[in-house]
């Protein structure tokens, strides 16, 4: 498994950035060529290689004015860009498959003919392709990649990196002084942004130390929570500074995004006056963007590194994290204020699915998704529709209040075991099944005038409590 490391630029002078740049624009040209010449149709079954080849042989490259390497990877990375929007359009033929026939063989042949892109010579797949796969269109030009044995590092009298890489000339480098002391490795993509560089490579991530640490030898289940990243079933919370985070930064946008209106239409009204300059000073010096960008790629950074500590405390004890399906949307939700609306936004939704598959996969942990619908309404004790309230739930059956993410925490992890609701049943028939439930439950109630005692809260229940209010 691979992963993702970024290393930054450090104080790059604008002379080196403006090289950078060029070659980029430049090489944004070779992307924009190859995405017009063979992200349709045409490209069925062409290859990177087939593509360098006949650039070669017709002269296509010198039009370019960049060196081999550069145009040539650049076309290798094109061209897979391609594929994976071509592979997304053949999951969608192949439900078009199973729908058109339910004969075994033709499906196979048809799947085989998808696969090995032979698909233009087919009449039925061509016209799926055609339909599914929609032309796309090159938008980058601010990547650079550059090649395993095309760059270097050396660290300087003071400890500093440096890393050097091909300009648009021969045997010219461009140094780039970087901000870590760790050499990037392998193939780079140098991403130009925000005035400064960006150098993308990816390492093994058996290599990292997080990956060495054995995973539990527990089956935990777990609940997405906007104050923390997580809530185990054991009643643990992990990750608490994350509704922090994310509120302090709600309000940041929010204070920033009035005045940066309010500036707008300041130019815009000095526009009207005729007063040019004023315009153009206003927007140049007070409607930028690069500060912006850089809060937010630190802000982000600071989520990330909250999200996946978390979810390592949770690995850390099990060998089995049970889990909703994160990559779910909701279709159905109450209107909610602005303010609410702006936070959830900014939820980190994405960065938790990620990072749940991403810590389990290299720590050799099991996630398992089950369906989530319902499984902060419904007490888990009695798995009863109870009234949620705030973090709290409320359980009119049992007279139990739990705390709303253990208890969401617990259910998930029982989910696993329902052989009721599956992984894709509809959230309405999930409710019939939960209601149900609760119909059977409250016939077996006692009449009011029972002497029996009603049901006492529970450890659990009393112990989670107490450790929300302790927090």
């Amino acid at each position: 498994m691979k992963v993702t490391r970024i290393a930054f630029s450090d104080r790059l002078n604008a002379g080196k950035l403006a090289a950078l740049e060029e070659q980029a624009r430049r090489l944004g040209r070779v992307r924009s060529q190859v995405w017009q010449r063979y992200a349709s149709v045409g490209g069925a079954g062409v290859r990177d290689r087939q593509v360098r080849d006949r650039w070669l042989a017709d002269d296509t490259h010198q039009q370019f004015a960049v060196l081999a390497n550069a145009w040539k990877e650049t076309v290798r990375d094109a061209m897979a860009d391609i594929g994976a929007n071509a592979a997304s359009a053949k999951v969608e033929v192949k439900r078009a498959i199973r729908r058109h026939t339910s004969d075994p063989a033709e499906q196979k042949r048809l799947y085989a003919e998808l696969k090995a892109d032979r698909w233009a010579a087919d009449r039925y797949l061509s016209r799926q392709m055609r339909r599914h796969w929609r032309r796309g269109h090159n938008r980058t030009h601010n990547q650079i990649i550059v090649r395993a044995d095309q760059h270097n590092t050396i660290a300087d009298a003071s400890g500093r990196l440096w890393l050097a890489v091909p300009g648009l000339e021969r045997r010219q480098l461009v140094r780039i002084p970087l901000n870590t002391t760790v050499a990037p490795a392998g193939t780079l993509r140098l991403i130009l942004r925000n005035q400064r560089v960006e150098v993308h490579y990816q390492i093994d991530a058996a290599d990292m130390k997080t990956s060495q640490h054995p995973a539990g030898t527990r089956t935990v289940g777990v609940d997405k929570g906007y104050t923390e990243v997580l809530t185990d079933s054991d009643g643990d919370h992990h990750g608490l500074r994350l509704g922090k985070l994310i509120t302090a930064e709600s309000a940041h946008r929010k204070a920033k995004g009035r005045a940066r209106a309010k500036l707008r239409s300041i130019a815009n009204q000095a526009t009207q006056r005729g007063d040019h300059a004023k315009a153009v000073r206003i927007t140049k010096n007070n409607l930028g963007v690069v500060k912006r960008e850089r809060r937010r790629a630190r802000w982000e950074s600071l989520v990330r590194t909250e999200t996946f500590t978390a979810v390592h405390r949770v690995v850390d004890k099990a060998s089995v994290v049970v889990a909703e399906d994160l990559t779910k949307t909701f279709t159905e939700r109450k209107p909610l204020g602005k303010n609410t609306n702006r936070r959830l936004n900014a939820w980190t939704k994405g960065v938790t699915a990620e990072a749940l598959t991403n810590v389990s996969e290299r720590r050799g942990s099991t996630l398992v998704h089950v369906n989530a619908a319902y499984t902060s309404q419904v007490c888990h004790r009695c798995r009863s529709l109870g009234k949620r309230a705030g973090d709290r739930l409320h359980c009119t059956v049992c007279g139990v209040v739990w705390q709303a993410d253990v208890n969401a925490a617990i259910n998930v992890l029982q989910r696993a075991s329902d052989p009721d609701i599956a992984l894709h049943t509809p959230h309405r028939v999930v409710k019939q099944i939960v209601q149900a439930r609760t119909d059977r439950h409250r016939t077996r109630l006692p009449v009011p005038d029972s002497n029996q005692p009603r049901p006492v809260e529970s450890e659990i229940s009393t112990r989670c409590l107490t450790r929300r209010c302790e927090q």
